[in-house]
């Protein structure tokens, strides 16, 4: 699996303590139960998705195909989370079959960005 790194606080280093919180119990299991995929623009922003499709294949294999709703987010229901493969996503037009993307998703992740 890919290491992972903290996101580094950007801001003011001028900070006080509002209220101290007791911490929540720690989550133990992912949050989406199904391999989850968004695709956003470059500022993060999802893009209107209508009409777009995804595949999701190991090899060449076909694991699933699942449509993307209008937000900019397709899930693929037979993949359960965390993944424990590594997958090749690609993302096609409907009206015509002609392929946008083309994306590796690592195994170990419950959800995963198109940039762009």
């Amino acid at each position: 699996m890919a290491s992972r790194v903290k996101p580094k606080m950007l801001g003011s280093s001028k900070g006080k303590v509002v209220k101290r919180a007791v911490l929540a119990p720690q989550q133990t299991g992912p949050i989406f139960s199904r391999l989850t995929v968004v695709w956003v623009t470059e500022g993060g922003i999802p893009f209107n998705t209508t009409g777009f499709f995804a595949r999701l294949s190991r090899g060449n294999t076909i694991v699933s195909t699942a449509s993307f709703d209008r937000f900019g987010v397709v899930r693929f229901n037979n993949v359960t989370t965390l993944t424990t493969a590594t997958f090749t996503l690609r993302i096609f037009r409907s009206s015509d079959g002609a392929l946008f993307r083309t994306r590796t998703i690592p195994s170990g992740v419950e959800t995963f960005a198109v940039i762009g």
